[in-house]
């Protein structure tokens, strides 16, 4: 876009003369994307760190918006009077209300990852550019590596088909040497 209007021209040209009176290419502002140091870039030990953390606070949320899902349950089911001796839907009464509070609790328990990446998000503000350009890039490689399901059998499972238990370099190398081996045993023995 800059060569069509003629801007980048007049910059080159204008580095040019400064180089040419300075004699380098670093003093000249001139910078090549070969040599520029990326200082903003997470390793991928830094990314499975950041990976385990946020499963970790998931995980977390997931339990406490899950008590809390049952006591709201609990507080709102214990406001309603209801007479014990009618079935609710042709079943005990206290059966139904036990179950609505682990429904509740079950809800809560699934709300649990909203509020666990939000809080991660907030706590890693500055890191989370990075850490989603290596989650793309890991999928990535996860989806090429990942093998077929469908010669799974009961003493050949599939390795982590999401690789959602990798949290290092050890555990990828692992996953995948368990899918190497996979692929042979379903290679082998179908």
């Amino acid at each position: 876009m800059l060569t069509n209007i003629g801007i980048y021209a007049r910059v080159v040209a204008r580095n040019t003369r400064i180089t040419a009176r300075s004699g380098s290419l670093k003093q000249a502002g001139l910078r090549f994307n070969s040599t520029a140091a990326k200082s903003t870039d997470i390793t991928w030990a830094n990314y499975f760190k950041l990976k385990k953390q946020n499963s970790v606070i998931n995980t977390g949320a997931s339990v406490f918006t899950g008590l809390g899902g049952g006591f709201v349950a609990l507080s709102y089911l214990g406001n309603i009077q209801f007479d014990v001796e009618t079935p609710i839907f042709g079943l005990d009464p206290l059966m139904v209300l036990g179950g609505a509070i682990f429904l509740g609790a079950g809800v809560g328990w699934m709300l649990g990852p909203f509020v666990g990446t939000a809080i991660f998000r907030l706590t890693n503000q500055s890191a989370m550019k990075q850490f989603r350009i290596k989650d793309k890039e890991f999928l990535s490689r996860v989806r090429a590596n990942r093998v077929d399901p469908s010669s799974q059998s009961f003493s050949n499972p599939v390795p982590d088909y999401y690789g959602e238990r990798i949290y290092s370099l050890k555990d990828y190398k692992q996953w995948l040497r368990d899918c190497n081996a996979f692929r042979r045993k379903a290679k082998e023995f179908v």
